[in-house]
């Protein structure tokens, strides 16, 4: 009895420093988690630049000081990437205003109707010019989005007028007038707004602006017809992924968990359809809608989901002519008005090898600026000290900063100097 007692005196003092010590490597294993998730130890820089040292570039780098400086997201969460997007997935943004614009309706040959929202500038613009923001936004989005409205009001208190294009299909309350919806490169809607801009206000000059898909849209349009250029200062893509076609394979790892993300926008995509059934497939056979419907109702990637059906409404005959010709890289190099592309290192959508064309663009072109964040996520980059969030992000001062430093530019250099002017001109200007 004496010796059991002893051994039950011995052992019993060992346990709750044992359990202590469970509890230590349990709670620095969650430490080491969130840290890890959260990457927290990861630093705050300025983007990382890629421009040729042109006097316009190095005068619109010193004047949009948000360029070279530190993008500081919020503390605790601002350097994960994936909060970054989710943030903006399912807030879009915080305290998010409500500006008042008036919706225009275009009709477009096919019988298709083109909608985008007109909102003027309140006060007047730094220059005392008249110029437009042409704004094309992400996959499925619209002026309504809170990213679109935070944007909007910003540009606007700047003097900027803003048209912001409601792509086709994607407002809820709006019917098809066609069995047509946008796609990932179609030009026609955003070229239709941008020559009502042209007609309604012709003294405007245009700053444009495309978001994540609509960057690609911007691009391809300001590339496939050098007309498109004309009174265009500048351009701005925030977030795009430049090619479709090197894109589709990175969508289907689990890198990033890319292959998640790949899903949820599928998951959205298919809900957009299924909203205009009856006036995407209204005049096919009964058999052929219950199989469009059966292969929607079963795509798990976006990938399916525009080989099914997104490429038939151009007639494409692959999905790999789909992609390519509906690509801004095969575009982008035509470009020659000022160009910003924006992108973040974290990105989850936006995988690193894609980062190649912006980086060698930028390299070879004297027009274009590549800035590459550490840290935004897709469309996020939040600004804030250590938990919540600004309403103004990091991206909408960089656009705004670099359109108003473009309007400086234009507004104190010699006409000669003009990127409107042909050097001929120049010439005749100098004899």
């Amino acid at each position: 009895m004496n010796t059991h007692e002893s051994d039950v005196h011995t052992i019993s003092p060992e346990l709750p420093a044992m359990f202590d010590g469970m509890k230590l490597a349990a709670v620095a294993t969650v430490l080491y988690i969130i840290v890890r998730c959260l990457n927290l130890k990861s630093p705050t820089a300025p983007p990382d630049l890629t421009y040729q040292d042109t006097p316009l570039n190095l005068f619109l780098l010193k004047s949009c000081p948000q360029l070279t400086k530190e993008y500081i997201p919020p503390l605790l969460w601002g350097k994960s990437g994936h909060l970054q997007t989710a943030l903006y997935g399912k807030l879009g943004r915080v305290s998010s205003p409500h500006p008042c614009g008036i919706r225009k309706y275009l009709p477009m040959q096919d019988g298709a109707t083109a909608t985008f929202d007109l909102f003027e500038p309140l006060g007047d613009h730094r220059t005392g010019d008249d110029i437009t923001m042409v704004i094309c936004p992400g996959i499925g989005n619209h002026s309504e989005k809170h990213y679109i409205r935070t944007f909007v009001d910003y540009a606007q208190k700047e003097g900027y007028r803003c048209a912001v294009l409601n792509h086709l299909g994607a407002l809820p309350n709006i019917e098809l007038t066609s069995p047509r919806m946008f796609t990932y490169g179609c030009t026609w809607e955003f070229a239709a707004m941008v020559g009502y801009i042209k007609r309604t206000y012709p003294q405007t000059q245009l700053i444009v602006v495309g978001f994540s898909l609509g960057g690609n849209i911007v691009c391809k349009f300001l590339g496939e017809n050098m007309t498109n250029q004309d009174r265009v200062l500048c351009c701005v893509s925030v977030c795009q992924g430049y090619s479709a076609l090197r894109a589709q394979e990175t969508f289907l790892q689990w890198d990033q968990f890319r292959r998640f993300y790949n899903f949820l926008m599928a998951d959205n995509m298919k809900k957009i359809i299924l909203s205009h059934r009856h006036s995407l497939f209204g005049g096919n056979s009964a058999k052929m809608i219950d199989a469009d419907l059966s292969r929607l109702y079963t795509a798990t990637s976006i990938m399916h989901i525009d080989d099914n059906i997104m490429r038939k409404f151009h007639g494409h005959s692959s999905l790999k002519e789909y992609y390519e010709k509906e690509s801004c890289v095969h575009y982008i190099h035509n470009v020659n008005v000022p160009l910003l592309l924006v992108n973040s290192a974290d990105d989850p959508l936006v995988h690193d090898s894609l980062l190649n064309i912006p980086r060698t663009l930028a390299a070879k072109k004297p027009n274009v600026i590549f800035a590459l964040t550490l840290h935004g996520g897709h469309l996020g980059f939040f600004k804030g000290a250590v938990l919540f969030p600004k309403p103004l992000t990091w991206m909408d001062k960089v656009i705004v900063g670099y359109a108003n430093a473009m309007c400086q530019w234009e507004k104190q250099k010699p006409p000669c100097q003009s990127g409107h002017l042909s050097e001929s001109s120049c010439a005749e200007e100098k004899a």
